[in-house]
């Protein structure tokens, strides 16, 4: 039996590869992580966990406004951009740190380092110029944004790694994009005084998630004051003299803005890693290829998360892992379950969802009964706010199991994690009608709508 320097080498210190070596090292594994820039990744350093941190910033303007109703007297407020960026590197260092020694403290060994693979067994730890073995290796290095390097001008854009610590808050930005990315920055920018434009090549944002839910927190957005322009896409981007930013777009039109930000997309971060010199096979997105239980071709090597281009959400890359570590170390062959995800769009208003669109749905069953209700939540009635939620279950007709549900309006997203276990349960739509309400709450419309607002057979509604 050949001898290795550790039982499992893990490339990528993110939420899936930290979580992977933290678990195999507390079964006594010999393990190592390598990063080379910050223990945590995308979602900690430049990703989930500032961005939601930026979305409370951005909501207190309306908070200041809506207390007014509700008999409070707020002075007029100001914001200042380098106190937020400041506290979030404080919390953000905060959990680098946590991350990075979890995985000491598991017993397993970390490097600040980039490493490439060298063969199937061997992985070069670049910073120190050698190299060491394992049996098994873990490539989680995450992805980064679509750089549009067809795009002329592409290099004066910024992307959502970038908005995070600009020097100074700019007073106007475009956005291309129709993502949650982009839409969640769209909403933080407007939401902190910036002058925002949000252009979209598609029919309408946040493609895959419900339409009614699209076309709902685009009135929203627009009633705000962001400005949404679909069917729009850059012809190029010039820097003027000034030292601001000139879009110009497909219809002719030009914005000059001082920021433009591109948000259109990820891609996997497989560059340098050696993988064709130890015979790891990639697509045609450069993402790497797995099976069903995150195993390369290479039988000892594998790849969780968004180097695999799957589903990109970091609670996903945890799932992969634990399930890694299920079939790696445990003797316990278990694939990630992709199916049924509940996820959160933090716009504003907020969207929660689990499982099927109604169109999805429609393209799959013959008989759909679709419950929507839309109304304006408890805390804008005397804050007067005129913003509605809307919360839609998609109930299959026959078995009456509920296929999915979405959500727009305040915690919508805490909502959709609840959801997700009712979901993921294949629980029915009398089994929602048996559940008491919790009043007054938003959320008991959930349990409340009794009768269908209309049907879908064979994809077509019927009212």
């Amino acid at each position: 039996m050949p001898t290795y320097d550790y039982d499992l080498f893990v490339i990528g210190g993110g939420s899936g590869g930290v979580r992977a070596a933290r678990l195999s090292a507390g079964l006594g594994k010999r393990v190592a992580v390598a990063e080379e820039y910050r223990y945590g990744g995308t979602c900690v350093i430049r990703g989930c966990v500032p961005k939601k941190l930026y979305v409370y910033a951005s909501q207190f303007p309306e908070h200041f406004a809506d207390a007014a109703g509700y008999g409070w007297t707020v002075p007029e407020a100001s914001f200042d951009w380098p106190t937020l960026v400041a506290n979030k590197d404080k919390e953000i260092a905060r959990l680098s740190g946590l991350y990075e020694s979890g995985v000491a403290n598991a017993g397993g060994e970390t490097f600040h380092s980039r490493a490439s693979l060298v063969d199937a067994h061997t992985i070069r730890i670049e910073n120190e110029d050698r190299t060491v073995t394992a049996e098994h290796i873990l490539i989680a290095t995450g992805g980064r944004p679509n750089p549009h390097v067809a795009l002329p001008g592409h290099e004066h854009c910024i992307f959502s790694n970038e908005a995070f610590d600009l020097a100074e808050l700019p007073k106007s930005i475009v956005i291309a994009g129709g993502g949650y990315i982009a839409v969640e920055f769209a909403n933080i920018f407007h939401g902190l005084g910036v002058e925002t434009t949000l252009i979209y090549r598609g029919m309408e944002i946040l493609q895959r998630f419900d339409m009614d839910l699209r076309h709902r927190l685009h009135e929203e957005m627009a009633a705000k004051g962001i400005r949404i322009l679909c069917h729009t896409i850059f012809e190029r981007i010039d820097k003027r003299a000034d030292g601001r930013l000139a879009a110009t777009l497909n219809s002719g039109e030009t914005i000059v803005a001082d920021q433009v930000m591109l948000a259109i997309g990820r891609i996997p971060n497989t560059e340098n890693l050696g993988l064709e010199a130890a015979g790891v096979k990639t697509g045609v997105r450069d993402e790497i290829i797995v099976d069903s239980l995150s195993r390369t071709n290479l039988d000892n090597v594998w790849a969780i998360g968004d180097v695999t281009d799957r589903v990109q959400l970091t609670p996903v890359a945890i799932h992969e892992a634990m399930c890694f570590v299920e079939t790696a170390f445990k003797d316990n062959p278990t694939e990630p379950d992709h199916d049924c995800i509940a996820t959160a769009v933090f716009s504003q208003p907020e969207i929660g969802t689990v499982g099927l669109s109604e169109d999805e749905a429609a393209k799959r069953f013959e008989n759909l009964e679709i419950y929507s209700a839309s109304f304006r939540p408890m805390r804008h009635t005397l804050s007067g706010r005129q913003e509605k939620m809307l919360t839609k279950l998609v109930v299959d007709a026959e078995t009456r199991r509920v296929l999915g549900a979405h959500i727009l309006g305040p915690d919508a997203g805490e909502m959709a994690q609840l959801l997700g276990i009712a979901l993921k349960a294949r629980l029915t739509k009398d089994d929602f009608d048996r559940t008491m309400a919790v009043h007054p709450t938003a959320s008991e419309e959930l349990v409340t709508m009794y009768r269908p607002s209309y049907l879908v057979r064979n994809g077509s509604r019927v009212d």
